[in-house]
């Protein structure tokens, strides 16, 4: 059937980027008809069960002009006569004098591309994320006079200058974020507030199903504060070394998840507390890590498995006793919005410790459905994971008032919903 709607994504399909997924297919299912643009190639080894369910086909831009210049030259010469092409150019002129850099130029080569290759009957455009994504979008859909909306997430709305937020804001038909934080931000900035929603990614419970090894035992009082339920007997304590309390961290390995904070904090544990921290993602920091860990002489506990397919990461969900994320705000503003990690961890009946940062206390309620902590401060997250791992009855109760809460607020259905009417509108 012909696409309606051309989504534009920054690279596709990538493992760091599940909720994107989870969200198209869910579009999909609903009847909408989509034609990826990406613009970059995959660099995972490996994909998601939801990235073979996507029936949407994909046209990869080209990743550097020079390395497809027949292309993109035929592309401008057709872009060139669109009818909003002098317009665009005028936009993008003045975008580059605030901004001389190549990448400025590659977005401008890379709309020229997009607008001369989008399959007849497209009507509107949908990109995934305020930066580049965005900004070869609105180029493109002012050449072709296509409406243009757009997802904002976390790093595009806080490394982004602020003009060029309004004036994307000023130009599209409508934009979702998925934090409150965002959301207000964003709707400060824009001509009308109205444009910017708030729409939560939520979790598809289909894939998450409970997880019946931390499954609420039916005769615990849930609020009554007894911890004698069977469930603790099965968890550890932190005291005996053939059984050690496993600490899960599924995230990026570059600033803004803090890593650093989260193995300073480890180090200060005391030494006779048995724990192992297993850790999932790819990431530039990486060998920086391994390095500290080693420095610190935790490096023996620590299991660095990088990035996962989503069948493994759920396995490893459902065998954490504790699931720990130390977001910070890095050193160019870049940060964490709400990160879908925590709700995952959380779907599955796994307590968790985070930090007080962007959007995290959206999800998780201090003493209530986790723990949280300043960012950037690993003596609160080393009490915070000591105060935790010696007491597998909290740890229960955290995990099953988390549990809950996910699966009766943070479901993805609503999110969808809230989304496809905006796109029925056009």
């Amino acid at each position: 059937m012909t696409p309606s709607i051309a989504v534009i994504l920054k690279g596709y399909p990538r493992l760091s980027e599940t909720f994107i997924a989870q969200e198209l297919l869910a579009l999909e299912q609903r009847g909408l008809h989509l034609h990826f643009f990406s613009l970059r190639h995959p660099t995972d080894t490996s994909i998601h069960p939801v990235h073979r369910e996507i029936t949407a086909e994909v046209t990869y831009l080209p990743e550097y002009l020079h390395d497809e210049p027949a292309r993109v030259w035929r592309a401008w010469r057709k872009a060139a006569k669109l009818p909003g092409y002098r317009k665009a150019r005028s936009i993008f002129l003045r975008d580059l004098l605030r901004d001389r850099t190549p990448n400025r130029i590659r977005r401008f080569g890379q709309a020229c591309v997009l607008a001369a290759e989008l399959p007849a009957g497209i009507k509107q455009l949908y990109a995934h994320f305020l930066h580049t994504p965005a900004s070869v979008t609105r180029y493109a859909a002012v050449m072709t006079g296509l409406p243009w909306s757009a997802s904002a997430h976390a790093k595009d709305i806080w490394t982004t200058p602020e003009w060029e937020k309004r004036e994307k804001l000023a130009d599209l038909e409508w934009l979702v974020t998925c934090t409150e934080v965002g959301r207000d931000h964003l709707a400060e900035l824009a001509p009308d507030p109205d444009k910017v929603g708030l729409v939560y990614h939520g979790l598809d419970l289909t894939r998450f199903g409970p997880n019946a090894a931390h499954a609420p035992d039916p005769s615990t009082p849930d609020s009554a504060g007894n911890d004698n339920d069977d469930s603790n007997a099965k968890q550890g304590d932190g005291s005996d070394p053939e059984n050690p309390v496993i600490l899960l961290s599924v995230g990026r390995a570059v600033e803004k998840k803090g890593y650093n904070d989260l193995l300073t904090a480890l180090a200060q544990l005391p030494k006779e507390l048995q724990w192992r921290l297993v850790h999932i993602g790819g990431g530039k920091l990486t060998d920086k890590l391994r390095a500290l860990g080693r420095k610190l002489g935790i490096d023996t506990r620590i299991d660095w498995l990088g990035a996962q397919p989503q069948e493994v990461v759920l396995e490893n969900y459902r065998k954490a006793d504790l699931f720990v994320l130390a977001s910070r705000i890095g050193s160019d503003g870049d940060r964490d919005g709400l990160p879908n990690v925590l709700m995952e961890a959380q779907s599955q009946a796994v307590a968790c410790v985070s930090t007080a940062v962007s959007a995290i206390p959206e999800l998780i309620r201090d003493g209530e459905t986790g723990l949280l902590v300043p960012p950037e401060s690993p003596d609160d997250l080393a009490a915070a994971l000591r105060n935790l791992i010696v007491d597998p009855a909290r740890r229960h109760r955290l995990a099953t008032a988390g549990c809950q809460r996910v699966r009766s607020e943070f479901a993805m259905q609503s999110g969808v919903d809230a989304l496809l009417s905006r796109f029925e509108q056009k």
